[in-house]
């Protein structure tokens, strides 16, 4: 309801504004003078320092209120990039200031605007599950050398004596897993893979995508049964809630976009080793609730 008489509003005051502009651009003069230029201007440039501060400070602490700040200071620097160009339009200033709009101001709100967009929607995107991707996940010396991410190759050949590291590296980093930074050390990929359906698949695909499947499952089923049965043995080191709701097929999907949203969050700290920090087994699932017969 509440949805409704917000976007009702919107939609008022979207068309009321159209007469209202007509209506300015009809009567406003060609010039004007005002007292106040230097406070307007000083205290829009204050406003849009502050901007700029208040996204480094959100941006060092991860904070997802950094989203709306780095919209409103690019929206700020496009408002500044408008007024200095049309209001020096024709004086001996004009082309410093759209020389500073389009080299400056714009580019940088752009970043800013394509900065927020990328952490609305996290660091990975969901894709379809490709038999590379079960190659990967199937292969024990991939995911002994995943976990052992960032790392040097030197470091990497070191620990894992028995695998040949540069040819796992390679066939990784083509299935996409890892990349190797300016810094020289490898670094895993995250990686955001939709629930598979073997219809979607070529059908010589289909026996090996059900295996996986059907191991992907039963691992989830023993690691659920086994932390249930140790509980109690965690140090405080568990969380969890159970709910029931009610929802439409695009209801559950945005709700696991904002899951796998706080999930990229969160893992981008990246913590390093240290006694304040674990390795943590996070699962989301979400299904039918099955009647009472069925689970008799």
């Amino acid at each position: 309801m509440f949805r409704r008489v917000l976007l009702a509003i919107l939609a008022g005051i979207a068309v009321f504004l159209v007469p209202w502009t007509v209506y300015l651009g009809l009567t406003l003069p060609e010039h004007f003078d005002t007292s106040q230029w230097r406070v307007a201007w000083v205290g829009f440039d204050v406003v849009l320092l502050l901007c700029f501060a208040a996204s480094v400070l959100l941006g060092m602490r991860r904070s997802r209120a950094s989203v709306p700040m780095l919209a409103a200071t690019a929206a700020l620097l496009c408002c500044d990039a408008w007024f200095d160009v049309v209001l020096d339009w024709g004086g001996p200033d004009q082309w410093a200031s759209l020389g500073t709009a389009l080299l400056a101001e714009v580019p940088i709100a752009v970043f800013l605007m394509l900065r927020a967009r990328a952490l609305l929607a996290g660091n990975a995107r969901p894709r379809p599950l490709t038999m590379n991707d079960i190659t990967v996940r199937t292969n024990p010396n991939y995911q002994r050398l995943l976990r052992l991410l960032p790392a040097t190759s030197a470091e990497l050949r070191a620990q894992l004596p028995s695998i040949d590291v540069p040819a796992a590296l390679l066939t990784l980093t083509h299935a996409g897993y890892t990349r190797r930074t300016r810094d020289g050390r490898w670094r895993s990929v995250p990686q955001s893979t939709n629930e598979a359906k073997l219809e979607d698949y070529p059908e010589e695909d289909r026996p090996k995508l059900a295996a996986y499947l059907d191991a992907k499952y039963d691992h989830e089923v023993r690691l659920v049964a086994w932390a249930a049965e140790r509980r109690d043995t965690f140090d405080g080191w568990t969380a969890g809630s159970r709910a029931g709701i009610r929802l439409s097929y695009k209801d559950l999907k945005e709700f696991e976009a904002e899951y796998l949203e706080l999930i990229h969050r969160y893992a981008a700290r990246k913590p390093g080793p240290s006694d304040e920090a674990r390795d943590l087994a996070v699962r989301f699932y979400a299904f039918p609730e099955p009647k009472p017969a069925e689970l008799a």
